[in-house]
């Protein structure tokens, strides 16, 4: 591809000598407008057909492009690897059935190259792109003047377009940054893989490895009972995985655009330039600004996320913290590595507006392991029975507190009947009380009166 800027052609040769000032004979060049013209048909036409307000294709396209530019494998692996991988969850299963209620949830277990995690996860972050995206590209429209939007005409289909494959090149450069950083489906906490899958991508796992100082048969394990932990939530807490796409589009939903921005940014993109409207975009003119509800709708999400990584850190915990010896040290390194966020992570934050980082996943991890000490592990698992009794991110604050209000709550679900006696019963109790502490107060009162008035019988002595 020419190195010219966008729209301008090369020299012509018998331009060279003219002096400055002087105009050939054709002003106009209508070689440049072809070139130019047919460069615009060549950009949206290597696009894809992707439609609505991200350009998956490009995002998939350039993604792979980049993953192949680093050098690393991009293509599948061989039976090997893939046998590593089926044996590593399967006796991570084993080991995980005797420390949790929820069972197996992988149905099948596969070892992916970046190259698979990038094709078999964007339908899911399609799901996550597409409310921010559509958002922020409907906000443009929503804000311009009505004459504007009549003037504009067919070129609000252009634009669309244009901001589709702005959305679709940041977010395959994300995509590219993450699947070359990924160890498994479930490692941004998200379940962006297919249901029932466990997959562990066994290149990037080799290079996490290097300076850990512990074998690579232990660091997959270690990582394929945490692929199985999570596989166990998603698949049999049917209202996890839609809850935590339903709280981005929450978020979504609530994006706002600072209109007074539009109009410096109409001064500063360029038409003939489609690199100009990324620029825009990457620049934060266009940035959402934060409601209270969409800081809420965050608040869960962080929330859930922790709930989730700190349910797996404990389970994962008890199944191999005996089994392998630098279980502990792998755990914190994955902790910090959580907690800390890579240009991956900051990447997609500037993008969706969302961090996925589980800003609190010790605590969340010390309530499951205090509600597995007071409960057990079956009524531990049972919080994620249903959506109202998982903890708050008030209760992330007093673990204790939580713990003795869920077994009294569960007490209430096992016996109804006798929770309901015992309710009657306390406010029987309470009731009495009341009576008489009433009778008390009305004795008190009394007791004065009757010194101040004589009786009948010490009339009847008067006279």
């Amino acid at each position: 591809m020419s190195d010219l800027p966008f729209g301008f052609g090369p020299q012509d040769p018998d331009d060279r000598n003219r002096k400055p000032g002087e105009q050939g004979d054709n002003p106009f060049d209508f070689n440049q407008l072809g070139a130019m013209l047919s460069q615009l048909g060549a950009m949206f036409s290597n696009a894809g057909t992707s439609s609505g307000p991200v350009n998956y294709d490009l995002a998939k396209q350039i993604a792979l492009q980049q993953l192949a530019g680093k050098g690393g494998p991009t293509t599948g692996f061989g039976p090997d690897q893939n046998s590593a991988v089926v044996d590593a969850v399967h006796l991570a299963d084993m080991w995980l059935d005797p420390v949790t209620a929820l069972p197996a949830g992988a149905r099948t277990a596969q070892g992916w190259s970046a190259r698979d995690w990038v094709e078999r996860t964007l339908p899911t972050w399609q799901r996550l792109c597409d409310p921010v995206a559509q958002r922020v590209s409907g906000a443009w429209v929503e804000a311009m003047p009505a004459e504007a939007k009549e003037a504009a005409g067919p070129l609000l289909s252009m634009l669309g377009q244009m901001g589709g494959m702005a959305f679709g090149s940041q977010l395959g450069g994300a995509l590219a940054q993450l699947g070359a950083e990924v160890l498994t489906s479930t490692d941004v906490g998200l379940p962006l893989g297919p249901e029932g899958t466990a997959a562990l991508l066994p290149a990037n796992i080799e290079k996490f490895t290097e300076g850990l100082e512990r074998p690579a048969s232990e660091v997959l394990v270690f990582l394929a009972a945490r692929e199985a932990a999570h596989q166990r939530l998603f698949s049999h807490v049917p209202w996890l995985r839609q809850r935590l796409l339903d709280t981005v589009e929450e978020f979504a939903r609530g994006i706002t655009v600072d209109t007074s921005a539009l109009e410096e940014l109409a001064g500063q993109i360029d038409p003939a330039n489609p690199a100009s409207i990324e620029e825009a975009m990457k620049s934060g003119m266009l940035e959402p600004q934060t409601t209270p509800e969409q800081k809420a709708a965050l608040t869960r999400l962080e929330t859930l996320l922790a709930l989730v990584e700190g349910w797996v850190d404990v389970v994962v915990n008890e199944a191999v913290g005996e089994r392998l010896p630098g279980a502990e040290a792998l755990r914190e390194t994955l902790r910090r590595r959580r907690a800390s966020g890579g240009p991956a992570e900051q990447t997609f934050a500037t993008l969706v507006g969302l961090e996925l980082r589980p800003r609190r996943h010790r605590s969340a991890a010390a309530l499951w392991k205090l509600l597995g000490d007071q409960h057990g592990m079956e009524q531990r698992d049972s919080v994620w029975d249903h959506p109202d009794l998982v903890p708050t991110g008030e209760d992330l604050d007093d673990p204790m507190e939580f713990a003795e209000r869920f077994g009294q709550t569960r007490k209430a679900l096992e016996d109804p009947m006798a929770e309901l006696e015992r309710t009657l019963r306390e406010k029987s109790d309470d009731q009495a009380d009341s009576s008489e502490a009433g009778r008390s107060d009305r004795s008190s009162q009394s007791e004065p009166g009757q010194s101040d008035q004589p009786s009948d019988e010490d009339k009847g002595k008067d006279a």
